[in-house]
């Protein structure tokens, strides 16, 4: 599973309503709205990398009141439930 977090700029009197449109495209996990330099964050979660640009250039950046996106692609999680999901394998 690949995974992409959008760091979501947006106009500032649609925020809920451009955060709902973008949380019920397939291929994005969650929506966060939040305090600092970004509006939202999206996490997209996609099998292969091409649908990383259907998601986010295709869908995403085309829903009303998105201004401007900033993608980052994770290589690796260091959350504790994958981290005790590893040590947990061949454990059954």
């Amino acid at each position: 599973m690949i995974t992409a977090f959008v760091l979501i700029h947006a106009a500032a009197d649609h925020i809920p309503e451009t955060a709902q449109e973008i949380a019920e495209l397939d291929g994005v996990a969650d929506v966060y709205s939040c305090a600092g330099n970004v509006d939202l964050i999206a996490v997209v979660r996609v099998r292969e990398h091409e649908q990383l640009a259907e998601v986010i250039a295709g869908r995403l950046s085309k829903v009303a009141g998105v201004r401007h996106t900033d993608t980052h692609i994770a290589f690796r999680s260091y959350a504790r439930r994958d981290v005790e999901e590893g040590f947990s394998v061949g454990m059954d």
